[in-house]
């Protein structure tokens, strides 16, 4: 799914000639902390919320304040996931969009990429989560896969989670059964290092609420 079919229509952009309060007031109104401006339908870049409170005169233009304007976007040929870590990389509520030629498509928020995250089969199906602790330089897809398939089970998706300061990284695996006794013991008994799994039907759930952790797997 690419950038472009993610725009919504109902995310104003400002104008230079705006105030920071109507700024506030819009934010306000389509509970975003971001909005877009644009110059005579040129895009001059994103302004936060906490940049509009921090101005001295909510009624002067916005062109006199284009200091505070992040020019981050995505292009409309981006793929979602990187879409997602420009959301994620700058904590934005919304991110435009630009064409080939920089021009402003329209702009793509975090609750409608909430919303086809939460509609991938990785989150939405019914399965279990598992979660291994590996060293980062034993890290192997293939056989962990191979233990999983040979009981009878699909893998739905992945992600990694690690910190810089460790040796250690988390793989969360997300698998297409609730019972995986099965799986969890031939894990064990290839000496994985199984920290948590979640076996209830409901374990799309948590699966959402490791958005963060999303983020690692982009970069895998």
């Amino acid at each position: 799914m690419l950038a472009e079919e993610l725009i919504v229509d109902n995310i104003p952009s400002l104008k230079s000639t705006d105030t920071g309060e109507k700024a506030l007031r819009w934010m306000d109104d389509y509970k975003v902390t971001h909005l877009c401006v644009l110059d005579n339908g040129n895009y001059l870049g994103v302004l936060s919320e906490s940049d509009v409170l921090s101005l001295n005169n909510l009624e002067a233009p916005l062109s006199k304040h284009r200091d505070l304007l992040n020019p981050i976007f995505v292009k409309r040929s981006q793929h979602i996931f990187e879409v997602v870590k420009v959301v994620n990389d700058h904590k934005l509520t919304m991110v435009p969009v630009l064409d080939g030629d920089d021009h402003y498509c329209g702009s793509i928020t975090m609750g409608q990429l909430m919303e086809i995250i939460a509609d991938m089969p990785v989150a939405n199906n019914i399965g279990a989560i598992i979660v291994l602790e590996l060293n980062i330089n034993d890290y192997a897809l293939s056989p962990i896969a191979a233990i999983i398939e040979e009981n009878g089970t699909k893998i739905l998706g992945t992600f990694i989670t690690s910190h810089e300061d460790s040796t250690k990284m988390q793989l969360t695996i997300k698998v297409n059964r609730t019972d995986i006794q099965s799986i969890l013991a031939s894990l064990l008994r290839h000496e994985y290092v199984v920290q948590v799994f979640n076996s209830n039907e409901g374990s799309e759930e948590d699966l959402r609420d490791r958005f963060d952790s999303l983020m690692n797997y982009l970069n895998v």
